[in-house]
């Protein structure tokens, strides 16, 4: 597959008036009629175009992996692993680029972007080649002694990744890698928030020797996304659909595949909290509670409050807005946290600006007294705010954990492993995390939620295995 055209593209990936993000079918980089345009946060204007993708050019995505399919699912381990090599020391060497295009679509900071999301990803693309070799089956035992079997793991066909805009490198590579590791072929559909950072990993692979269509990357407008993913769906030559993004849209798209009898893999919403007790590295725990809720004992609640509020005003400078993906976003974030002030909730740092909002900012908010009976308690707010919360008994912090339709992520603050262990056995979450962030993805580990955070898991084998069927072969001796 030659490497995309990338002509006319500032090299660290800054705003580029008149350029036209194209999709990436078939090897080929196609220029639609139809365009939309992709506002940057920070600047609050159009930093360039993109190709919105019809059905047919949907269609046209998945003939195009259908055809690669049968060649590149018989492609040897070593050839498929080269390729990932390649692509990871491509994004390397990338990587100013990469990051700038993150940063312009999503107002993400250069920590988040340059300094995590392109090495991380990287980093997965290498541990995802080095396991392609271990993809095994085995010989079990009949009980006919004159008859024996062979199980076999198998590509799928053409699998369906839909990824979200806010870590658009992890969340999108991951949704094509281990499937196109495994064998499979893929077509990206990525949000319309991030056309060009899902261009991008289209453009890596290429760069790298992927073959023609066995990776075709598609962007389409806010107002066409329904129709082109029911379509995506429904076409016999799809074979499973992965998702990354909220629980609203991940209960569609799973009831459209079930309507088609397709297997799905869903990492959905979360709403994380992070259980402190009193003999914990408070500090610590005020400086890595990534978070939605914090539950800390009250004995200690004063001296961690103070921490935190320190915590907050280094790490953000001060009350300095962040810079958030869109004014949509920032308003619906704002009004949770207004309308759980307005209920008796209070505000210990930061306030609500209309002014921050519409310009897609958000003051860094920790508040506390939140009830039960504010939608704050229980919606992901996906915003820089933080509810701070109190107990006294562990039974209570670990009620009030899962009280919670969500499952994906949370941590525990102790001195005591003994302890950390017994309350992460008891957390209804997909990960505990003992004195960490409860944003922590390692390539090696298993990722995904439980309840309404989803099924299935991405990372290591395991991320392999859900892009992998298994077949029966048996033999008279």
């Amino acid at each position: 597959m030659s490497p995309a055209n990338t002509e006319g593209k500032p090299a660290n990936g800054a705003a580029s008036s008149g350029y036209v993000v194209p999709l990436t079918i078939g090897g080929k980089q196609i220029n639609t009629t139809q365009t939309f345009d992709v506002v940057g946060p920070a600047a609050g204007k159009t930093i360039w175009s993109a190709s919105s993708a019809s059905v047919e050019n949907a269609i046209d995505a998945v003939k195009a992996a259908e055809g690669a399919f049968p060649q590149w699912s018989r492609t040897t381990s070593a050839e498929r692993r080269n390729i990932f090599a390649r692509a990871a020391d491509i994004l390397d060497r990338r990587a100013e680029e990469l990051a700038g295009y993150m940063e312009t679509e999503t107002g993400s900071a250069a920590n988040f972007s340059a300094g995590f999301n392109v090495p991380l990803s990287a980093e997965l693309l290498r541990d995802i080649g080095g396991r392609i070799s271990s993809i095994q089956g085995s010989i079990p035992s009949c009980s006919d002694a004159g008859r024996s079997a062979l199980i076999f793991k198998e590509p799928y066909g053409v699998i369906l990744g839909l990824a979200p805009w806010n870590a658009p490198y992890i969340l999108g590579f991951r949704a094509v890698a281990y499937a196109v590791a495994a064998g499979n072929t893929a077509v990206l559909k990525g949000s319309e928030l991030s056309p060009r950072c899902f261009w991008a990993i289209g453009s890596i692979f290429a760069e790298a020797g992927l073959p023609d269509g066995v990776l075709n990357v598609i962007a389409s407008r806010r107002e066409d996304a329904a129709s082109v993913t029911t379509a995506l769906i429904a076409h016999p030559a799809i074979k499973k659909v992965n998702f990354t993004g909220s629980t609203a849209v991940g209960s569609i798209i799973s009831q459209t595949a079930a309507k088609y009898i397709k297997p799905v893999l869903m990492e959905l919403g979360g709403k994380a909290s992070a259980i402190v007790l009193k003999d914990a590295d408070l500090n610590a725990a005020a400086t890595e509670c990534a978070l939605e809720r914090i539950l800390v004992d009250e004995s200690v609640a004063q001296e961690f409050s103070g921490l935190l509020k320190t915590a907050v005003h280094n790490i953000f400078g001060g009350g300095t807005p962040q810079v958030m993906v869109s004014s949509v976003a920032a308003e619906r974030s704002a009004k949770l946290v207004e309308a759980a002030q307005k209920s008796g909730a209070k505000f210990l740092t930061g306030a609500v600006d209309k002014s921050d909002s519409t310009s897609a900012r958000m003051q860094p908010i920790i508040i506390e007294n939140v009830t039960k009976d504010m939608d704050l308690f229980y919606t992901e707010s996906f915003g820089p705010s933080v509810s701070l919360m109190t107990f006294q008994t562990e039974e209570e912090a670990i009620a009030t954990a899962n009280d919670t339709e969500y499952g994906l992520s949370a941590a525990v603050f102790t001195s005591n492993l003994g302890s950390g262990l017994r309350i992460a056995k008891q957390i209804e979450s997909g990960a505990v995390h003992i004195n960490g962030m409860t944003v922590h993805d390692e390539p090696n580990l298993p990722h995904g939620g439980t309840k309404k955070s989803g099924f299935g898991r991405f990372g290591g084998s395991w991320g392999l295995e859900e892009f992998l069927r298994t077949k029966t072969v048996t033999f008279k001796n």
